[in-house]
Parts: structure tokens; sequence; C-alpha cells
């Protein structure tokens, strides 16, 4: 990967964070779209989508959901550019077998693909330390493995992003967004959470 940077939006970022905060009893997880911008050597994570907090490694779900999620943002210019994981308990922060098989298969159609983990206990400080680092880890692919890549490799594109989160966390700003399950189950459900930032 050499010295490939993650630059994440900031309405992209707080997307799954608040997804996680929903569902704290279960694993969640969710893609991210973007392009990749060979000059610079950064992967730009533009938008994010929340996939699933219950069976998350049912195949035939997922991709209907890629599919989906792939033929949206096509028309933007946009791709899969990613896969974000939460786990089910808050002092785990090791990249399970799902995460990693799910981050195989995107890195098949974009190499450049990383996973974030979400760091619960940097979650649980960021009131305390009003820190302007993401509440993620970066992993990226080492041949076929998932390496643990530096915290500098990982950048909220808006210095501001973690001001924004604790704000939204504070209104409990978590109880609107939808996920790819809840669109399963109700279809008025947007998993593009458009009316989220308005």
């Amino acid at each position: 990967m050499g010295d490939l940077m993650y630059e994440i939006g900031q309405n992209a970022y707080i997307k799954l964070v608040l997804h996680a905060l929903k569902h704290k009893e279960s694993s969640v997880n969710g893609v991210f779209v973007g392009r990749f911008d060979g000059g610079k050597g950064v992967v730009e994570i533009v938008d994010a989508v929340p996939l699933f907090h219950s069976n998350i490694g049912l195949l035939p779900a997922l991709e209907i959901a890629l599919i989906q999620i792939e033929e949206h943002y096509a028309s933007q210019g946009l791709s899969l550019v990613g896969y974000f994981h939460a786990n089910e308990r808050s002092d785990d922060n090791d990249l399970g077998n799902v995460a990693k098989n799910i981050g195989d298969h995107l890195c098949r159609y974009f190499p450049q693909g990383g996973v974030l983990l979400l760091d619960n206990s940097k979650l649980e400080a960021l009131p305390k330390v009003k820190d302007r680092s993401p509440v993620m880890q970066l992993y990226s692919k080492n041949g076929s493995t998932w390496k643990v890549e530096e915290s500098n490799r990982l950048v909220l594109k808006e210095p501001s992003a973690n001001i924004i989160l604790l704000d939204y966390v504070s209104t409990q700003k978590w109880e609107d967004i939808a996920d790819f399950d809840d669109h399963l189950d109700d279809i008025n459900k947007d998993w593009l959470n458009a009316h989220l930032f308005k």
C-alpha cells in the first residue's frame, strides 16, 4: 500500500459512528463510497452506507446491498472504496473474520480499499479529550493478511468532525439513522439517509 492516505468526509464518518451507537448491543457494518486520486495517493471517502446490524455476514443480503449501492453511486463517479465494522463488545478491538472476509471481497474490485474498525475506547474518551483524530482504526491489506496502519494514514477531511459528532451524540441523532437491514424490513426507510444532515 505504500504511503496511501485515506481522507474521510465528515458526513460519511458521522453516519457510521451513529449507526454503531444506534445498535450498541450488536455488531454493525457499512461501506464507504468515494474515489481514488492516484496522483496524490489518496483514497477520498465521500459518503457511507450503513448496512446491517443483524446477520452481518449473510452473503445474499450483502450482495443485494452492494449492487444497489454501486448502481446508485456510479452516476456520481463514485465507487466502493472501503468497509466499516464495529464489534459487538465495546472491549473488542480485533478485526474479526467477517470483517476480513468482506474486506477481501471489496479489495478484489478496489485493491486500495481499506477496512475501518470503530475504536470504542477512543469514542468513549472523545467528550473528555476533544481529540481531532478519527475514532476508527485503519486496516490495509498486506498480501493475504490485514494489518493495522499508523493513525496518521487516516484523516478527517473536516477537522471539526468530532465536534459535530459530539453534538449529534448529545441530541441522540442516531435514532434517525436507517441501515440496509431497516430498509429490507420497511422499504420506506431510506438507506441513503438523505434526511440525516438537514
